[in-house]
């Protein structure tokens, strides 16, 4: 259960945290926080000091029913923040957020050594070819439709038949393109309703498939704040229990906003096993 980031060599058999960063002035939480290269650089800085392992930047928001931006006006987000990162920290592991594939390519050529796409390829039909080609792991999300459209009435005769399905397809796809490392990522809060959210958590577990690590993004989401009635800001608590379940169930990765209680989370579920 490795990766491999630019040589490096990452063993998700411990759980790792991947911290967000979005330099966007429109993310569902943290909108408008990190869109100066100093206060990107202080937010990363404060996630590696707490533990993270990867720093995930995205520089369009995919909230639902988002305004679409240009690709150019993505570049100009990421890339400077990229670079800078790249400088500050050249020891860290720093994701693209985007499902674009030229966003893709230029961010790896700044410094960005994993590719995370939403839409695992779906929304643009080079990315699977390109990041083949870049030869950087790739995490590849199940979404529902598009995020103008993907929380408009979704529907599943079966979410986990449906999503095992999906990833069965993609890794083949993703392979056949010449990605070597796929990462899954079930999309809480992309094209579900809560029931569907609490179905995939609950039954987590069978979603794994050999060899292929699994990323969970629970972060802040809706399916914790609509059930406890309560609003994004106030949401650390509940992201916190759904993180444990999800480690319980065999997440390798957790992306979240506030990496200090994620990685208390993989340490506590840590010694629990051991015991």
């Amino acid at each position: 259960m490795n990766i491999n980031c630019n040589g490096k060599i990452i063993d998700l058999r411990t759980p790792k945290i991947m911290g967000i960063l979005n330099v966007t002035p429109n993310s569902f939480y943290d909108g408008g926080q990190h869109n100066s290269i100093d206060a990107a650089l202080a937010q990363t800085e404060k996630m590696i000091s707490e533990g993270a392992t990867f720093i995930d930047v995205g520089g369009a928001s995919s909230k639902p029913g988002v305004v679409e931006i240009s690709t150019d006006e993505e570049l100009k987000r990421v890339l400077p923040v990229i670079e800078k990162i790249n400088q500050t920290f050249p020891e860290s592991l720093i994701s693209i957020d985007t499902y674009r594939s030229e966003v893709a390519q230029q961010a790896v050529a700044a410094g960005a050594t994993l590719v995370n796409d939403i839409s695992a390829g779906n929304l643009d039909n080079t990315m699977l070819k390109t990041v083949g080609k870049l030869g950087v792991p790739y995490i590849a999300m199940h979404m529902q439709g598009t995020p103008q459209t993907m929380q408009k009435n979704p529907s599943y005769e079966d979410v986990l038949v449906a999503i095992r399905f999906f990833f069965s397809e993609k890794i083949n796809d993703a392979h056949a393109a010449g990605i070597n490392d796929v990462i899954i990522d079930p999309g809480f809060g992309f094209g579900k309703m809560l029931a569907h959210n609490f179905t995939l958590l609950k039954y987590l577990r069978s979603l794994h498939i050999p060899g292929v690590p699994l990323l969970v993004g629970i972060s802040r989401k809706s399916m914790i704040n609509k059930t406890l009635g309560i609003d994004a800001a106030h949401a650390l608590n509940g992201t916190t229990v759904l993180n444990t379940i999800a480690l319980q169930q065999g997440a390798h990765i957790l992306r979240v906003h506030d990496v200090k209680e994620a990685q208390e989370a993989v340490r506590l579920i840590e010694a629990l096993d051991a015991s």
